[in-house]
């Protein structure tokens, strides 16, 4: 469900919000990033169930370890699959400790499989990626609070998400 963590101010439905002092985000991302906080917790459990849910079917489970601590994390990320590789919106945190040397485990439909992260920073490649993401799961847009009235990509947002850390997480199966 990490689907919605940019760590920016990205737009989004409150461009009114004003950023918390020091912050740069603006209040309805910061109540977005404690909700998924919350909601992160059951998720972990159903997605890391043996067998498929429905909810496997555009969130897998990445089991991610920390860069310093070596601490094991257990991330609930949203996906869309382009051809052997999948996309995952990168704007929490938890995409600082990817290495593109060390494979993560993924908890795919009730399966885990291996795959080597590849952390998108181009900005031409992030919007060309993004808006595939877009196309297949329109929800990506309103989690990430980078979608326009008209429910595509608003380059003015993703530039600005960008700019404030927002990559897309190439993953690739089995390495």
């Amino acid at each position: 469900m990490t689907q919605a963590q940019p760590s920016s101010p990205g737009g989004g439905a409150n461009r009114a919000a004003p950023p918390a002092s020091g912050t740069g985000r603006p209040l309805a991302r910061r109540l977005q990033a404690r909700f998924f906080r919350a909601a992160n917790v059951p998720m972990r459990a159903v997605l890391g169930l043996p067998f498929p849910t429905p909810l496997g079917g555009r969130l897998m489970l990445a089991r991610i370890v920390g860069r310093k601590t070596g601490r094991v994390y257990r991330q609930p990320l949203s996906y869309v699959r382009d051809g052997d590789v999948l996309l995952t919106p990168g704007g929490g945190k938890w995409k600082l400790n990817l290495r593109d040397d060390r494979p993560v485990t993924l908890r795919l439909r009730g399966r885990d499989v291996a795959a080597r992260p590849e952390v998108v920073r181009d900005p031409d490649e992030i919007g060309r990626l993004f808006a595939l993401m877009a196309d297949r799961n329109p929800a990506v847009l309103r989690f990430a609070g980078i979608g326009d009235a008209d429910g595509r990509p608003d380059p003015e947002k993703l530039a600005n998400a960008i700019r404030f850390g927002f990559t897309i997480v190439r993953w690739h199966l089995n390495p």
